[in-house]
């Protein structure tokens, strides 16, 4: 029998509609149901396309003895962590705090009012020696807990709802502006911690370090990091090439079919947890055509050519929006839809060059997944080699589609749509395809015409019946100001005179920011929730980077961005707030804010703005800003009667004289 959550959009809470758990999704039902019944808050979180999160499903909450002590000792609730990033936050800092780490499934024991006291990730339904307590012990050992001592648990609770709001403040070392200097010992610290034998950050497992790169080639660009310190600038090319290039190589880019997996589980890039997320994509697309603008290694180039062709096959909507994953599992089988034996490969190729795929591509008979399956990762450094098998791949692709697919979560959310339409802006602008730049064009026009509602307040998310819904968090309005923004910044090479209304949008969408995000205390930063939003436990601010970047990070490039273009003193106003919010963090935890690291050192380097007047096509420009390393610029095109014809460039408040020759112009970036 369906429980409540079949009535839900969310595929990850149908998921769970017919588990004999009585889940609730959350909302004041099950809250007002717990205080009324005195029971304990069991909140269970996760995401459609997240395996560990199937497993937990399978063996503890599709059993009905486990469901059935759920049942009667707890008011249980399922939420999406995607559709309510809010309270995924507060339960993972609780978690974080109870056992320093994190992770998805999320499972938090709260008192009825959502203050909670114990949780942690994934149980198993039994003891297997791993040091882990059975789902069906801890369910009883928690339960009696709560009745037997709960003054203690009270105490708990308090405590961690206290260090919560303590963290919404940042302590700063200085009273003055934040030093650049610190910003090239930041990037110090982080390569420091670069894997140089595989690439990547740390050990296993392996996430795809998108905005530490992007902070990197960001610094790389300056004049004090070239001149001061050339062994950081030598140091940031080995560390970006290396990373970009072993990604590019390894299972952690879907080698048939473009794209990137979530994260790789060993330290070498080769077995991933395959799903696929529509951020960590967006973020690779961007990174990957910064690395080719430097370095214009050729599998860069290709790695983006590919990503862009998945994106537009299996995550484009009707609506010119894009959904949001695919799922790691098929078939009950983590990774099946993506493995290969030998045997398979020559069904589709034949036994010459099935042979020569298997050789350049690690697949053997004895395998390097499970099963004696193998995950394609490429085994030679010659890119005209790669090349030389894209025919092989496309055949593996074709026969692939013809298997049973994933599961693919069709929810649409502002946040992840628009980290895509800026790193597709990048690409397009940086490769000369003007077909990519309108189809981000057209993913920014539908979050403008579908998910705005009074006076520029934005939406969340929609399914696909198209309805928007939930009030949007801080990141949905950052990233899309960040879109707006770059979109804004390019635009005018495929229209000309366009780009003042996707910078007007970007400044509605800011001001709607300052409206309803801001501290009335007047504290550093932004709250991630609104000031009309569903009262929780703790209204955060979310200052670290992780998945996605923070929203105060991306405030950043925004406001810098602004100041940039229009000189209003408000953006500089709160961009020097957040400066000094950050100074600490920059000097202590660098590798914990990459993407606010990207952004002080952009405003740092100097955004450039190159006015247009007079210019009927702008592709020269363009082929001449692409063959440059990546830097922030703004092209816009103005009628105004004071501006000189041709081409000039303005960083800060210095203005070059106007010249009609793209090429010269260029030059003196």
């Amino acid at each position: 029998m369906a429980n409540r959550l079949s009535k839900e959009k969310s595929l990850y809470l149908r998921q769970h509609a017919n588990n004999p758990v009585d889940w609730y999704p959350w909302g004041e039902e099950a809250l007002e149901r717990a205080k009324a019944d005195d029971k304990p808050l069991l909140v269970s979180i996760g995401y459609s396309s997240c395996h560990w999160c199937h497993v937990m499903a399978h063996e503890s909450f599709e059993n009905d003895y486990v469901a059935k002590l759920m049942n009667d000792h707890y008011i249980c609730i399922k939420v999406d962590r995607e559709e309510r990033p809010d309270v995924d936050q507060i339960y993972m800092d609780a978690v974080q705090m109870i056992t320093n780490h994190g992770g998805w499934p999320l499972n938090v024991f709260c008192f009825p009012d959502g203050r909670p006291f114990f949780g942690g990730t994934y149980f198993p339904p039994e003891d297997r020696g791993q040091g882990l307590v059975p789902w069906p012990q801890l369910i009883m050992r928690v339960a009696d807990f709560y009745k037997q001592k709960r003054e203690e648990l009270e105490e708990n609770a308090d405590n961690m709802v206290n260090n919560m709001l303590g963290s919404n403040i940042p302590v700063s070392d200085s009273e003055g502006p934040l030093d650049n200097q610190l910003l090239l010992t930041a990037a110090e610290v982080i390569c420091n911690a670069h894997d140089d034998e595989w690439g990547g950050f740390g050990q296993a497992p392996k996430f795809p370090p998108s905005m530490a790169l992007n902070f990197l080639l960001e610094l790389r660009l300056s004049s004090a990091c070239e001149e001061q310190r050339p062994s950081l600038a030598r140091r940031i090319d080995e560390v970006v090439i290396r990373t970009l290039g072993a990604m590019a190589q390894g299972g952690l880019y879907d080698q048939v079919g473009g794209g990137f997996a979530r994260y790789s589980v060993d330290r070498f890039w080769l077995i991933p947890h395959f799903e696929k997320m529509l951020y960590d994509n967006g973020l690779l697309l961007d990174i990957y055509t910064k690395g080719w603008m430097r370095y214009r290694q050729p599998i860069f180039k290709a790695v983006v050519e590919e990503t862009i062709n998945w994106i537009f096959r299996e995550m484009l909507a009707p609506n010119e929006g894009f959904y949001s994953s695919i799922d790691a599992d098929s078939e009950g089988e983590e990774g099946k839809y993506y493995v290969w034996t030998p045997a398979e490969i020559e069904s589709v190729l034949g036994r010459e060059e099935g042979k020569q795929f298997c050789d350049a591509y690690s697949i053997t008979e004895e395998g390097n997944f499970e099963h004696h399956t193998s995950n394609p990762a490429l085994s030679t450094n010659d890119f005209n080699r790669r090349q030389e098998l894209c025919s092989l791949r496309d055949k593996l692709l074709q026969q692939r589609l013809t298997r049973v697919s994933p599961a693919k979560d069709t929810k649409q959310l502002v946040a992840w749509n628009s980290l895509v339409i800026r790193g597709m802006t990048e690409a397009a602008f940086a490769f000369g395809r003007k077909d990519w730049l309108e189809y981000a064009k057209r993913a920014a026009d539908w979050i403008w015409e579908a998910q705005l509602f009074d006076d520029h307040r934005l939406h969340s998310l929609c399914y696909e019946d198209n309805i928007p819904g939930l009030n949007a968090y801080l990141d949905d309005y950052t990233f899309y100001a960040e879109a707006l923004l770059t979109l804004g910044s390019k635009v005018d090479w495929l229209e000309m005179g366009v780009s003042s209304l996707y910078i007007q949008r970007a400044i509605a969408i800011v001001d709607a920011v300052f409206a309803h995000f801001s501290d009335p205390s007047g504290q550093f930063g932004f709250y991630f929730t609104s000031d009309d939003h569903e009262k929780l436990i703790n209204r955060k601010k979310e200052w670290w980077d992780n998945a996605i970047p923070a929203g105060n990070s991306s405030l950043i490039h925004v406001l810098s961005s602004l100041y940039a273009i229009t000189g209003e003193s408000k953006y500089r106003e709160n961009l020097d707030s957040l400066r000094k919010a950050y100074s600490t963090f920059v000097q202590q935890i660098p590798n914990g804010i990459p993407h606010a690291l990207a952004g002080l050192t952009s405003d740092a380097v100097g955004i450039a703005v190159i006015k247009i007047k007079g210019i009927q096509n702008l592709d020269l420009l363009q082929e001449n800003l692409a063959e440059k390393p990546w830097r922030r610029v703004f092209l816009l095109f103005t009628d105004d009667p004071e501006q000189p014809d041709g081409y000039q460039l303005c960083v800060g408040s210095q203005c070059l004289d106007a010249d009609v020759d793209p090429t010269a112009l260029v030059a003196k970036l």
